[in-house]
């Protein structure tokens, strides 16, 4: 399934709904769904949020849900300045006490160790980041 949304924070609301829609037609369970749904809303809120920082104008950002025999994958696309957050977002000091703690790269690593799969390329001026997930 692919799903378009405007590169507006506000569309995270419409993502989730997506989210559980495709998870109730392909029987996956809750905690599937609210795990895309954690790890999309990061994602898109990065994209949204300093992707398109500064740019103003109206973008759209895909998104592709498939449900496979042994892993659920989804695939997004924006059309963003070109940002790899599997390399380039910074790596999370996890032992430094909160107060310390350097701003990003904590969603990232987050993902990452929520999905099975995470991969990044630059596709003819888009951002593809797919992340899969075993079922």
């Amino acid at each position: 399934m692919r799903f378009t949304y405007r590169n507006d924070l506000s569309e995270l609301a419409k993502i989730a709904a997506d989210i559980e829609n495709f998870a109730e037609a392909n029987g996956l369970d809750a905690a599937a769904a609210q795990t895309f749904n954690l790890c999309l809303d990061e994602l898109f809120t990065n994209i949204v949020s300093y992707g398109y920082a500064g740019d103003g104008r109206a973008h759209e950002i895909s998104l592709d849900l498939e449900a496979r025999p042994a892993e659920i994958v989804a695939v997004l696309r924006d059309d963003a300045k070109a940002f790899d957050p599997l390399t380039e977002a910074p790596a999370p000091d996890l032992d430094a006490p909160l107060e310390e703690r350097r701003v990003g790269g904590l969603g990232v690593h987050f993902v990452k160790q929520l999905m099975t799969r995470v991969a990044y390329r630059r596709e003819n001026g888009w951002n593809v980041l797919e992340l899969a997930r075993a079922r």
